[in-house]
């Protein structure tokens, strides 16, 4: 008898030696206690959302940007995924639209005018002749109320008036984040005014699916189900023309290494230095498609971005270059092609251009649009 228990013995031994410690995903959480801050009379705060499989998602109702996203890997072993700060101050003083929520409008509209219904309309110019992203005061620096549903839910609601930015109509929107039991982040927008305006939302997050620390994503693998892209001038105000992407280094209709061709002799990607071009989905008008798939190898992470939107502008964070204010979580510098944005959108540049979907939003009419972010694993042993 003795030999059996001293086998019995070697192999508990064995057991709990090779063991490891269930992995803690809530120690990568931003701490919530030192991130608030007041700002212009209001409390810039960090909000937490979760599911049951250890997923969880920050928020912070500044600019109503995504600060953490915490997923496993092919292992099971969590990382944030989401290049961002680790205070209120350093949003302040930050990339504007680090994980952020954009509006009224996304990208960019040239001359910062167009017309609506016969009627000019100027808007605030923070991009040369240009807007870009809502203007000097858009959205992404406004201080939203906020509202945790539940563990899984936080409702985010900003007021914007008539007049904002040069934007016609007081605009109510709200923006859900929910943290679904399959690992996905959903984003659900919705909108209503009191005039005719224009509208155009998305989320401006840096992902790295090895980590936010990660140096660079050119060894991922992207998918994007599109057939043609937005073509534009050298400063990315589309010209009108949407082109096929065959044979171009814009074809992601086959999963393909981001920096295989991110290089190549291109104008479209010379004049961005990289990727930061708006691509049309292959889908009908309001329907729930994929737009996009990423894969980390090393990691085994997968990202699937599902959309209601028409548009997904694909950048890969050409203009970090690792400066003060670039500085994210745990001190580490974020620099170009560190990460990459997958925003699903409406075409930049739209009012401007008949032959894009509209983006005009009407009083009794409810704008609402859907994007999902669901989290996988390949290769998993």
């Amino acid at each position: 008898m003795k030999p059996f228990y001293y086998t019995c013995f070697l192999l508990f031994i064995m057991l709990i030696t090779h063991c490891k410690p269930a992995p803690d995903p809530t120690a990568l959480l931003v701490d919530a206690e030192t991130f608030p801050l007041e700002y212009e009379g209001k409390q810039i705060e960090l909000f937490t959302i979760k599911n049951s499989r250890g997923m969880l998602v920050q928020i912070t109702n500044y600019g109503a940007k995504i600060v953490s996203v915490i997923v496993p890997d092919k292992d099971g072993n969590f990382a944030d995924v989401c290049l961002g700060y680790e205070t209120a101050q350093q949003y302040l003083d930050g990339v504007p639209s680090m994980g952020a929520t954009i509006g009224r409008f996304a990208n960019r509209i040239a001359g910062g005018q167009f017309m609506l219904n016969d009627s000019a309309v100027q808007l605030t110019k923070n991009a040369g002749e240009n807007t870009i992203h809502g203007g000097t005061n858009g959205f992404r620096v406004k201080v939203w109320d906020a509202r945790q549903l539940d563990d899984q839910n936080l409702g985010l609601n900003y007021y914007s008036p008539d007049g904002e930015e040069g934007f016609p109509g007081n605009l109510t929107v709200k923006v859900l984040f929910t943290v679904t039991e399959d690992n996905a982040l959903k984003i659900t927008y919705f909108a209503k005014t009191d005039k005719p305006t224009i509208i155009n939302l998305t989320n401006h997050w840096f992902t790295n699916l090895s980590g936010h620390a990660d140096a660079s994503v050119l060894d991922h693998e992207l998918l994007v189900n599109a057939d043609s892209y937005i073509v534009a001038d050298s400063f990315s105000i589309p010209t009108g023309e949407i082109l096929p992407v065959e044979g171009t280094p814009l074809d992601f209709r086959e999963i393909t290494r981001i920096g295989d061709r991110i290089d190549v002799e291109f104008d479209q990607i010379k004049m961005t230095k990289g990727y930061d071009q708006n691509l049309v989905i292959n889908k009908t008008d309001g329907e729930l498609a994929l737009a996009a798939l990423l894969h980390d190898p090393v990691s085994g992470r997968v990202m699937e971005v599902m959309t209601t939107e028409p548009g997904i502008q694909v950048y890969t964070a050409n203009n970090l270059s690792g400066k003060e204010n670039e500085i994210g979580k745990g001190g580490v510098p974020y620099l170009s092609r560190s990460a990459i944005c997958l925003e699903t959108q409406h075409f930049p540049d739209s009012p401007n251009h008949p032959n894009f979907p509209s983006t005009v939003l009407n009083p009794g009419q409810d704008y609402v649009s859907t994007t999902i972010y669901k989290f996988g694993v390949k290769g998993k042993d």
